[in-house]
């Protein structure tokens, strides 16, 4: 059985087909092929934009998609797509694409969550069993664990996605979006040797991203680094602010101390969900999953628990069309369909609305 997959809820159009052998075999990659909209530096992307971006590359990359599995419209068994959540303008143009395809080569359609899409990636490729799951990217930040047929979010962001305080960060410091900005955030960080103190807010099971992105951009403006001031007045502010700080602070300092801050939120509450439910493994899924700095926080917090952390590549964290192939495959095989009347999309679908009858 052969799935192809439809993913545009943000800047990236992404096309993956997945096959799942009627053995019971693990299923097996065929294409995953994705094209990035990137703004300016210093820009974010707009959802028209996107929009006109998606719309001019999705048939492109369905046929390489196609091309690079070696088959043909007929092969495919179902066409799943990105449902929701994500930006209004990007999900309708996927969204139309995919209707259209239902219709010209006559194949169901399958309406996926993002999120679960992310989850049933994760497992897959890591073959992590029954973990907590640290959903983390530019539109969500969420602790799930698996309960009763659906995924059940323990907690999450009260305000902005963790990836999205990244993203902004990387705006403020006019850091390109290419790869994407919080790849460039990572590899700065790397160079970064002195620690800032930043608001921690962690509300029980929740936490609070806003915070900490007005602290640092007030900061990184305070000492000049922010390209927003003038250049007369930048050497003042930077030698007024290192003079208060008794230190010299770099933009990679700064880099440092966000994801240092940022991150270690994340590792407490996913710690909490794990004593919760007594948890041994955790998955950690979605864009901002693929940094290295988080997945290695997220292992020594597992060891000392006496569990151990599962993650991937950007291959499969950062969105994909092979993880809305997946998820979709495995509710189509339980009989689910989208009828064409409801191909609809929407900006908010929550996790735990979706019923995951492909486990027990």
């Amino acid at each position: 059985m052969i799935a192809i997959g439809m993913e545009g809820s943000a800047n990236k159009v992404a096309i993956g087909i997945i096959r799942h052998p009627t053995d019971g075999s693990t299923p097996q990659v065929l294409a995953n092929v994705r094209h990035t909209y990137n703004a300016p530096p210093g820009e974010g992307f707009l959802p028209k934009d996107t929009a006109i971006h998606h719309r001019a590359w999705v048939v492109k990359m369905v046929k390489a998609a196609l091309q690079e599995a070696c088959l043909s419209p007929q092969d495919v068994d179902c066409i799943c797509f990105t449902k929701g959540p994500g930006m209004g303008a990007p999900l309708q143009s996927v969204a139309v694409a995919a209707r259209m395809m239902s219709l010209l080569w006559r194949k169901p359609l399958v309406g996926v969550n993002h999120c679960v899409g992310h989850i049933e990636m994760g497992r897959l490729i890591t073959g992590a069993e029954n973990p907590v799951v640290l959903y983390v990217s530019g539109g969500n930040t969420q602790v799930i664990a698996y309960s009763n047929k659906r995924y059940r979010i323990f907690g999450e962001t009260l305000d902005i996605a963790v990836g999205n305080c990244l993203d902004r960060f990387a705006r403020t410091l006019r850091i390109p979006n290419d790869p994407f900005p919080g790849y460039n955030i990572e590899q700065l960080a790397k160079k970064g040797t002195q620690l800032v103190d930043l608001p921690y807010v962690v509300k029980g099971m929740d936490c609070s991203f806003s915070g900490v992105l007005a602290a640092i951009d007030a900061l990184a403006v305070s000492l000049g680094l922010s390209g927003e001031e003038q250049a007369q007045n930048m050497d003042a502010l930077v030698a007024q602010e290192n003079r208060d700080l008794g230190t010299k602070v770099t933009r990679a300092d700064l880099c440092f101390s966000l994801q240092e801050t940022v991150y270690a939120m994340l590792v407490e509450i996913t710690e909490r969900a794990m004593a919760h439910v007594g948890a041994k493994q955790v998955l950690v899924v979605g864009g901002v999953g693929s940094n290295e700095r988080l997945q290695e926080m997220m292992g020594i917090m597992a060891r000392d628990r006496g569990g151990s952390v599962f993650a991937t590549d950007e291959r499969y964290c950062i969105d994909n069309g092979i993880m809305i192939a997946q998820a979709g495959m495995m509710a189509y095989k339980t009989g689910f369909r989208t009828p064409l009347k409801e191909s609809t999309c929407t900006q908010r679908f929550r996790t735990d609305e979706v019923f995951v009858d492909w486990r027990d």
